[in-house]
Formats: C-alpha cells, structure tokens, sequence
C-alpha cells in the first residue's frame, strides 16, 4: 500500500476525508466529481456553477444522494449544510465558505474567473489545484507567491499535459540525465483559424464547449500547456510558436539532436508539440557517463545516445485527485511557475482586426495564443493573451500580426490585467532581461 493510499485511508477512518470544492460543472469539473465520489479518503463537498442544474447533475451522476443535495444561499448558510453532512451546490464560487473546504479546483478554464477563484482560496487558506492553465501562465507567479505567503499550496493539477510533462521531467532530472526536450502529443487537427463556429458540430459532439473546443483547434490551448511546462521547468520554446512536427515516438530520440548529430534542433533544453504522438508526453534525455550509456544499452532503452521516455496516456481531470491529496496531506506541488520566467503565450490575430475591435476570450473570433520565449515576448512589446478579454484595438492589425502593447488598449477594469500589472512590477525585477 502506498503512503498516500494508506493516509486517505486513516482519514476515512477518522471520519475526516478531505473536503473538496469544485468552481465549473462542466466535462472537467463532473469527471472530478465522478472520482472523488468514489475514492476513500476524499469527497466532492461543493460543487460551484452559474447553472445550478448542471452542478445538481453531477452531482447525482457521481453517485450523490438527492436528499443530500442542497442549495447553498450563502456562505454561512453552505457552511452549516457542509457540517451537517450535505453536498452543496452554489452558484457563485465567491461565496465557498472558509470553514468546510479544503481544497478548491477551479475548472472553468477562464482567466479572470480562475484568478478571481484563486485569490478567494488564497484568503480563505484553502489549497487551490487548476485544472485552469489559462490563469496559471497569465498570473500564476504572482498567485503562488501569494499563496506561499499564506500557508497553502498553489499547483496547477495532475493528470493534464503540462502536469504529465513535468513528472516525467522532474523524474529524468533525479536521475541525473539531462533532459534535451519535452513535450506533448496534439490531440486535434491544427486550424489557427478556427472559430466556436467552425467546430461547433465538432465540439457537440465530444461534450465540450465551443470556445473550449475552438482554444484546442486553433493552437492556443498546445501554446499556453507549454508555456506552463516552460516556466515550471526552465525550458524554451526553439523557436516562435514552437515546431510541431510530424513523428512517431520511435523517431523523438533520433529527431530531438543538435542538427550536426544528424537532428533538428538549433539548441537543446526546449519544449515542442508532436504531432502523432497523441494521447501522451515525452522527453528525450541523454547522459555524458559512457557507464550510464551501457546501462541503458543493457536495460533495452535503446543504444543512444538520446532516448525517449513516453507516458502513452495523460487522464486529465481524473488524475486531480492526486494532486489534492498530496497538497493537503503533504503540502505537495505538482507544478508551479518558478521565479524567473522564460516563456510566453501572447495574442495573435486570427483575421485583420481593425480599429474598434473589441477582443474576446480565448477560444473566440479574434485571437488565439502563440508561444515566444520571454526575451522575444518583451523586445517585441506582445500582450499576453491571458489579459486580452475586453481590450480595444486601437490600430489596425492583419490576420498572424501579433498584438503588442501599441496596438490595444487593456481593460483596466479586469482583475487579470491588473494582476497582470501588479506581478511585473513586483515580481519581474530580475526577470526584465
């Protein structure tokens, strides 16, 4: 039996499992639910969504009891159903109580909603897990400080790409090899121009939202995961928008090598996206020790002097769990942005945007995400796309042009450009360079 398995057992035992609340009933946040139900030593405690159906039916789709089931008006008022043994349903995640709830996962994958989440779970001294990397690559240093400060862990979750990616970084470097690239398989068809219309049929059809669909098609979704992996681990995009070749995981080792070893690469220390590898990550590594080289020569990994490790399947929301234990019972993180970042996702224009445009949100009609290193990102004034919601181009920008800080004005109203603001000028002294 594991440590972790026998602790959520002793917390069975006690009659204490971890509490957990989740923010957004969509696929992400029922799936979760569906698990924790179903895991000895945790329990889905509150489920918050504007559609209260929705959250009532994941609920019962997890295997809740309708008469356990029960609308919270207020945070007092949820407190005391929570005590009482209930399964809460709220409409404003604003309103989780303090007391109850240990752990919150925000999964609505929208920037201001997840920072408007994490920073009442930060004050309330309640862990936070994302299942929302929008908000992590956007604001996500300023948060993790915010919550170390505070006691309580800030991670971005298991079970996603940029999770998966950085265990089996994370394992690679314990081992002492150095890690020559990272990355995941694209899952779907890349149409940079794709719109919540054009997949709308598509997107129906797997249960998931249009903008959420339309953010996997158009690229945005591959060029904010890496961007997470990037700042958590310290590697950098090669190039632009990374290269996002076509392979098989029989050819990562052979094609992930400096260009005079007969590969691709420019530099090594990147992260990409492969085409064909879908579902799972990797990582190519390789050693300097000719005794570690026969090592892996013996154990069959391959004869070298790059090998692969690859993890066939990421389980997304249902590997979460793992991260709210291991937060809770041992303030563990899976994945956080470090001190100094290296990369951005930034705005790109799907079509010519013209002055007056006002921008939506990811996934939307008028820009997706491109991920540059961090240098490219501030020499060429580009504006994140995390902060893009509701800000007016005030210059003409062509389809593929990026958007810089010349050519919008921001919505200074929103809380993510002002945690935007707040975070390079406190945090980015040293990272300026």
């Amino acid at each position: 039996m594991s440590n972790l398995e026998r602790d959520l057992q002793r917390r069975a035992l006690e009659g204490r499992p971890i509490t957990v609340a989740i923010v957004g009933a969509g696929q992400m946040g029922k799936g979760l639910a569906a698990s924790l139900a179903r895991i000895v030593g945790m329990q889905p405690a509150l489920i918050a969504d504007i559609d209260d159906r929705r959250a009532e039916r994941a609920f019962l789709e997890a295997g809740v009891d309708a008469g356990k089931i029960v609308q919270g008006r207020d945070a007092k008022d949820a407190q005391r159903a929570l005590k009482a043994g209930n399964h809460v349903i709220l409409k404003d995640a604003a309103l989780i109580p303090q007391e109850g709830i240990e752990a919150v996962v925000e999964a609505t994958g929208v920037p201001a909603v997840g920072a408007r989440v994490a920073l009442d779970s930060i004050r309330r001294r309640q862990h936070l897990v994302l299942l929302n990397v929008e908000t992590d690559v956007t604001v996500g240093r300023l948060l993790n400080t915010w919550a170390r400060a505070a006691g309580v862990v800030y991670t971005v979750s298991a079970g996603d790409e940029p999770g998966a990616t950085v265990e089996l970084v994370e394992f690679a470097r314990t081992l002492g090899f150095e890690v020559i690239a990272a990355g995941k398989g694209k899952n779907n068809t890349l149409d940079p121009g794709a719109t919540p219309d054009s997949v709308r049929s598509e997107a129906k059809s797997k249960g998931a939202s249009p903008h959420m669909f339309c953010s996997f098609v158009d690229g945005s979704k591959t060029m904010v995961e890496m961007t997470a992996v990037a700042n958590a681990t310290g590697l950098e995009p090669e190039r632009p928008g990374m290269r996002g070749p076509e392979l098989k995981v029989d050819d990562l080792a052979a094609a992930y090598r400096l260009e005079e070893q007969g590969g691709f690469l420019t530099r090594t220390g990147v992260v990409d996206y492969v085409h064909g590898i879908a579902p799972g990550v990797f990582v190519v590594i390789t050693t300097a020790s000719g005794v570690i080289r026969d090592d892996m020569a013996y154990l069959k990994v391959g004869p070298g002097p790059n090998w692969t490790l690859y993890r066939p399947y990421h389980l997304a929301n249902l590997e979460t769990p793992h991260s709210i234990a291991k937060a809770v019972l041992y303030h563990d993180v899976t994945i956080a942005p470090g001190e100094i970042p290296v990369a951005e996702t930034v705005g790109v224009a799907k079509r010519d945007l013209s002055r007056g445009t006002v921008i939506d949100g990811i996934g939307g009609y008028t820009v997706r995400g491109w991920m540059l290193s961090r240098k490219d990102a501030l020499a060429s004034r580009a504006v994140p796309l995390g902060i893009l919601e509701g800000a007016e181009v005030i210059r003409d920008v062509p389809a593929g042009g990026l958007l810089t800080e010349d050519d919008v004005r921001l919505d200074g109203s929103s809380l993510t450009v002002m945690l935007r603001k707040l975070q390079e000028a406190w945090l980015a002294p040293a990272a300026r360079t």
